[in-house]
């Protein structure tokens, strides 16, 4: 099994990245699709739009952030099963762009998918 990894998308791609996918719903500000090195924009792993509004990356709702974006990843069984199956042939790095990896849906995706990768 590759590695999966989490990372701001303004940060540097580099090879360890391995494929990159985008999973926010809105393209981030400031970054042209070039530097963004994209193997894949999965808009539709990201959280509801009514969700993402409702949060508004406020540490406060964080917790219930969660609980709610985890209920909504288990409607996207063919999105996490895309993910998984590219993590069996390479490294993926899920990116985001939230200020701080903590208050980004990019951790809550990757410890589904980490959680799904243990049960095999």
């Amino acid at each position: 099994m590759y590695t999966l990894k989490i990372k701001r998308i303004y940060e540097e791609a580099t090879e360890e990245d391995g494929y990159r996918i985008l999973v926010d719903r809105l393209w981030p500000r400031g970054i042209s699709k070039e530097k963004a090195q994209l193997d894949e924009w999965l808009k539709d792993i990201a959280p509801s739009t009514e969700l993402r509004k409702w949060f508004g990356h406020e540490a406060a709702r964080a917790k219930e952030f969660a609980r709610r974006y985890q209920l909504e990843l288990k409607e996207k069984t063919a999105e996490l099963s895309h993910i998984l199956s590219v993590l069996e042939k390479q490294n993926v790095t899920l990116l985001f762009a939230a200020k701080t990896a903590e208050l980004s849906q990019a951790i809550i995706l990757q410890e589904m998918l980490n959680h799904a990768i243990a049960k095999k």
